[in-house]
């Protein structure tokens, strides 16, 4: 099972995630602020980290953030926002998932697995020998990403989507289809979490984002890589 720490600095919602989680069968560390993550991040080593986002002092964007330059720990924002802003917010500070409460600890539970085997199972995907994509290089084997010779700094949940959609050059992925194969659930109300990683691998790997070479939408259905 997994070693989680959640960060979340409501005592009683604290309590009751870190029962719910340790019933599930995960050892489970808990803080109550940004800056007690962060110092547990380093002493534990956690598999995952589940965060709030309105902490007191450093919120949970600049923590997920700092977490996510110290490294490639999986993080799932749990939040009670729910707007567009701030999903598109959680995912580019560079969370992997982002789910509003109230949630059912088995329902959170399953998110966790969820984004645990996409971040292990990466290294399942050795099938095939680095693809050149015009500038961009995607090396299935060794799971890394260049551009024009340079390395690509993506999480966990951007390259399992570039490795998703770069499989089958030309084809339409709808989002339900996108959200299946690497959030592992079907909800449809959560096709922004598509949009907004979408959005930030773009940012990464295109020239120009808004006119995007690698990554095109396709109005009403879905996204495609590459040009039809």
């Amino acid at each position: 099972m997994a070693v989680l720490l959640v960060i979340e600095d409501d005592a009683s919602v604290r309590e009751g995630l870190e029962l719910a989680l340790r019933r599930q069968g995960h050892t489970v560390h808990t803080a109550g602020t940004g800056e007690q993550g962060l110092e547990l991040v380093a002493e534990r080593g956690p598999d995952i980290v589940v965060l709030d986002l309105m902490l007191p002092g450093m919120d949970g964007f600049e923590t997920c953030r700092r977490i996510r330059a110290a490294g490639q720990i999986p993080i799932i924002m749990l939040t009670a926002r729910s707007d567009d802003f701030d999903i598109v917010a959680g995912l580019e500070a560079g969370a992997d998932d982002y789910v509003v409460k109230p949630v059912e600890p088995r329902v959170l539970d399953a998110r966790i697995r969820a984004v645990l085997r996409r971040a292990t199972a990466d290294h399942d995907a050795r099938e095939n020998e680095a693809e050149q994509h015009g500038d961009l290089v995607i090396d299935r084997a060794g799971m890394q990403v260049t551009k024009r010779g340079e390395p690509v700094a993506l999480t966990p949940t951007e390259l399992k989507l570039l490795l998703e959609l770069s499989r089958t050059p030309g084809q339409v992925h709808s989002r339900q289809q996108i959200l299946t194969a690497v959030w592992e659930h079907d909800y449809l109300g959560d096709s922004r979490l598509v949009d907004a990683c979408i959005q930030r691998l773009r940012s990464k790997i295109e020239d120009v984002p808004a006119r995007p070479d690698h990554v095109q939408t396709v109005r009403g259905f879905g996204y495609r890589f590459g040009r039809s």
